[in-house]
């Protein structure tokens, strides 16, 4: 008999399984997204004994379920969704459902045999939902500072609604700050990332906030990952548009990846084309090849992330003398 694979399509409030073998599907049923629901759904796969338990790396709601399916020994794999999206192209699939999708993730399963996932310990998996709360309420921030702004350059504003966002913008800063000191607790009682944490820091342009900010993407990832697989998990690799002689459209990065880790990236990039003269160099001469800012702001990104990634993996300091040429200061 052959094997078992399974599909699972995860939702906010709800997980869709499906189990397929000699290619076709014979089971599918759907699991509340919850620890009982999780539970429920890790019985169900022990008895099928699937060969592959392919999650889509979505959201954030596919993580806890991996890493309860993962910790009952069962054979789980997160794929880049890039790489489903594709599949799902290849089967000429337009429809989505979560049924379908979960019946696709199984096929998948099937066909590619995707690697094993291993979660991450717990320090790394909270070092991550910390820099992503950071994330999100520093972009709250900037709306509310944003909408402040906004309301004193206009006559007539109630000094009531002035009040209140500057009253939010400091409930921000508290809420802000207290999550950054959680951060920095973290990494004092882990040695390894704290260390990590001090490489990153070594580069121009990158403080303790962006080092943190950084680390809690980078730090959950497969340390056997190449540097060209985290630009694209990060959505920094360049999507050509060239068809013959039809088509030649101006080449863009993906973005079908960790938006949280992009978000981290683009501020020590501007820092960096400031104040870091190997940074600037490749910069300015990205521009004279006629490169736009934007997109050699997005390629200085994918350079610090691939000297980020180098770091982590090697314990060494940043250097982005060793990263940047010296034949761009040539033509300065």
């Amino acid at each position: 008999m052959s094997a078992v694979h399974a599909g699972i399509d995860v939702s906010a409030k709800s997980v869709e399984l499906v189990l397929r073998q000699n290619d076709r599907r014979f089971g599918r049923e759907t699991f509340a997204q919850t620890p009982e629901g999780h539970r429920q759904l890790e019985r169900r796969l022990r008895t099928a004994r699937p060969q592959h338990v392919v999650l889509e790396a979505t959201g954030v709601y596919y993580v806890d379920l991996a890493v309860t399916l993962a910790h009952a020994g069962l054979p789980v794999s997160v794929i880049n969704p890039r790489s489903f999206h594709h599949f799902a192209k290849l089967k000429l699939q337009g429809s989505k459902t979560d049924g379908i999708d979960a019946e696709l993730l199984a096929e998948y399963g099937e066909r590619m045999a995707p690697l094993p996932w291993t979660p991450p310990d717990p320090s790394r998996l909270a070092l991550r939902d910390l820099g992503r709360q950071i994330n999100r309420l520093t972009a709250t921030r900037t709306q509310a500072k944003n909408r402040l702004h906004a309301l004193r350059a206009r006559r007539g504003s109630l000094e009531l609604l002035i009040r209140d966002e500057v009253e939010a913008i400091a409930t921000l800063d508290r809420r802000i700050e207290r999550l950054t000191q959680a951060a920095r607790d973290l990494l004092h009682q882990q040695p390894e990332l704290a260390e990590q944490a001090q490489h990153l820091e070594a580069a121009k342009g990158v403080a303790q906030a962006s080092a943190i900010a950084v680390l809690a993407q980078l730090c959950v990832l497969p340390a056997s990952l190449k540097t060209s697989q985290v630009a694209r998990h990060a959505g920094l690799d360049v999507c050509l548009r060239q068809s013959g002689t039809s088509v030649n459209g101006v080449s863009r990065i993906s973005k079908a990846g960790n938006a949280y880790l992009r978000a981290a990236l683009y501020m020590p990039a501007l820092s960096a084309v400031r104040h870091d003269p190997y940074v600037r160099a490749f910069y300015e001469a990205l521009q004279r090849r006629g490169k736009r800012k934007i997109q050699a702001l997005c390629a200085v990104m994918r350079k610090l992330l691939t000297g980020f990634w180098a770091c982590l993996k090697t314990s060494q300091p940043f250097d982005s003398a060793k990263l940047f040429s010296d034949v761009h200061f040539a033509k300065t």
